[in-house]
């Protein structure tokens, strides 16, 4: 008697931690695709705004150029104020990238595209890392399919990833406009570009 009522009890405690386990995963993943959900909910907002500006003083005509940089003389770099044009933008909107703007600059200028562009990226994706995956420090959207989500241990980690991602997986083939990059970056979006476009003349005229 004694080992069958052991025997309950031991199966009892595994069904509860079962279902506790089981309890903690689904609301991990409630979290995560509620995380997502306001991503996307972000972005269908920013592009609803930029239909509206379009509408009124066609920005649609905003420029589709490369926005690949050319060699920049040391020493302008030092006083050309790109760092502290991307900190005042990113800290108005209470960004945590502002605190990395020397290095996305840097980035910028040693994998040779424009400074703005891993910012514009990172605010139409999570509205400048203000809504992204749990611990990921993912602004970019980058290894984000599915239930899958790339994380990254710092911002400064996921500053060099993602710039080394954008040199060797889309300048050093050839896409370096934004039309170009947008076909492989996100295949299903018609209107990632000119968010991005856009948030490239925010920053330049914050």
């Amino acid at each position: 008697m004694r080992h069958f009522l052991y025997g309950v009890a031991k199966h009892n405690l595994f069904l509860l931690v079962s279902f506790f386990a089981v309890l903690v995963l689904n609301i991990s993943l409630i979290y995560s695709y509620y995380q997502i959900h306001n991503v996307r909910l972000t972005q269908a907002k920013i592009l609803s705004e930029l239909e509206k500006i379009e509408a009124t003083d066609g920005s649609s005509q905003q420029s589709t150029g490369p926005f690949i940089s050319g060699v920049i003389d040391s020493e302008v770099k030092l006083v050309d104020g790109r760092s502290a044009n991307l900190k005042r933008y990113l800290r108005k909107i209470n960004s945590p990238l502002f605190e990395h703007t020397d290095l996305l600059v840097a980035e910028a200028d040693d994998k040779g595209y424009d400074y703005r562009l891993l910012v514009a990226i990172a605010l139409q994706e999570s509205t400048g890392c203000r809504f992204i995956p749990q611990n990921s420090h993912n602004c970019w959207g980058w290894g984000i399919y599915g239930d899958t989500v790339t994380r990254f241990a710092s911002y400064e980690d996921a500053i060099h990833t993602v710039s080394e991602g954008i040199k060797a997986q889309y300048i050093d083939h050839g896409l370096i406009t934004t039309e170009d990059i947008m076909k492989k970056y996100t295949p299903s979006s018609h209107s990632w570009a000119r968010a991005v476009r856009y948030f490239f003349g925010k920053i330049e005229s914050s």
